[in-house]
């Protein structure tokens, strides 16, 4: 199923350009199951052919997982947790799932927001705790585009260099994300223990 989800996304970019990136990337935010570590690279397969550039596919990229989340933060915010528990099976979403950013939500506030961005699977979630939490609209949006700017950029490049070898990343998605989530944890850990440090030395 994901093979044929990731081969009609990539003919969707492949034919509309940047808007078929912005349509991909909304869908994804909007908790689609699309998986942008094996479709962003294409971007930059075509970047490496001259028929992109990479900073306009970065922004417009980011731009879209924008309005995708706003409109998970909308459902998160007016429908709750009720939604997940009717609807969310049918985009692959369950209560162990929303629970689970939940907990990192209220564990890391709006910083949560930015780091997860980088992170597979939260980084579409976290908009519905982000939304049942009426996080300020403001800082929501500066921390999900933020957030979405190195995600994007780290997969496009890697397209990029990658040449016509882009799909090869498809293989390694796993080994990817475990190499995120633990470079995202060592950063909060290390910030974390500076804020420490810096609270004793008051």
């Amino acid at each position: 199923m994901t093979l044929y989800i990731i081969e009609f996304i990539t003919q969707l970019i492949a034919t509309l350009g940047y808007p078929g990136i912005f349509i991909t990337m909304t869908l994804e935010s909007m908790l689609f199951p699309i998986p942008s570590e094996a479709v962003m690279p294409f971007a930059g397969f075509l970047a490496y052919e001259g028929k992109m550039e990479i900073w306009i596919a970065v922004l417009v990229s980011s731009l879209a997982n924008l309005a995708g989340s706003l409109i998970a933060y909308a459902i998160g915010r007016y429908l709750g947790r009720g939604f997940v528990q009717r609807y969310g099976k049918y985009v692959l979403l369950n209560m162990h799932h929303l629970e689970l950013t939940e907990q990192w939500f209220l564990k890391y506030g709006s910083m949560a927001v930015l780091f997860s961005r980088m992170l597979p699977v939260v980084r579409s979630i976290i908009a519905l705790p982000a939304g049942i939490g009426k996080m300020n609209i403001w800082h929501f949006c500066l921390f999900t585009f933020i957030g979405s700017i190195p995600w994007n950029l780290g997969l496009i490049y890697a397209g990029y260099v990658l040449k016509e070898n882009w799909g090869m990343l498809e293989k390694y998605t796993v080994y990817i994300d475990i190499i995120v989530i633990t470079a995202v944890i060592a950063i909060l850990v290390y910030l974390g223990t500076r804020i420490v440090a810096g609270a004793r030395q008051r």
